[in-house]
């Protein structure tokens, strides 16, 4: 989670990975993601969410299952009606590295150099999450400069 200053400059606020593996099972799992969400959403009440879009992986049901997730997460923000913004892996790379074939490693650089954070390990989803709300927060400042609609911005880097 970020915060967008009225000069553009992304402030962290927050991030932190959800434990799931505690439950007996996968929806158990699903169940633990809502809830989870639920508490993140009630203590910071952002205004807008953005979500990475799903990608192929090399494993069928490893993509079945984050399809899953990504379902569960939508759906609990929706029901709170916090607009969502939904970016491809290949955009976000370009948006905060200048090229979508980016490793995680520059991802996770570049993360730590927009937001100002200390040259500690920062964890892969924690980067990605805050990845995905820095390339929102590009791309909604761009759509607001250009007065096209982020949606088109979305359709024209994928």
């Amino acid at each position: 989670m970020i915060d967008v200053a009225a000069d553009g400059r992304c402030v962290y606020v927050h991030a932190q990975a959800l434990k799931l593996l505690d439950a007996e099972d996968f929806p158990s799992r699903l169940g633990l993601l809502c809830e989870g969400l639920e508490e993140v959403l009630d203590e910071y009440r952002p205004d807008q969410v953005a979500i990475e879009t799903v990608f192929m992986d090399k494993s069928a049901t490893s993509a079945l299952k984050l399809g899953h997730a990504r379902g569960a997460a939508l759906a609990t923000v929706v029901r709170r009606r916090i607009p969502i913004s939904e970016y491809a892996p290949r955009l976000i790379k370009q948006s905060l590295v200048g090229r979508g074939a980016a490793d995680k490693q520059q991802v996770q650089h570049m993360v730590r150099l927009l937001l100002n954070l200390p040259e500690v390990k920062l964890q892969a989803d924690a980067a990605d999450a805050l990845a995905v709300a820095l390339t929102h927060a590009h791309m909604s400042a761009t759509a607001l400069r250009t007065g096209i609609a982020t949606h088109q911005l979305r359709r024209r880097g994928a």
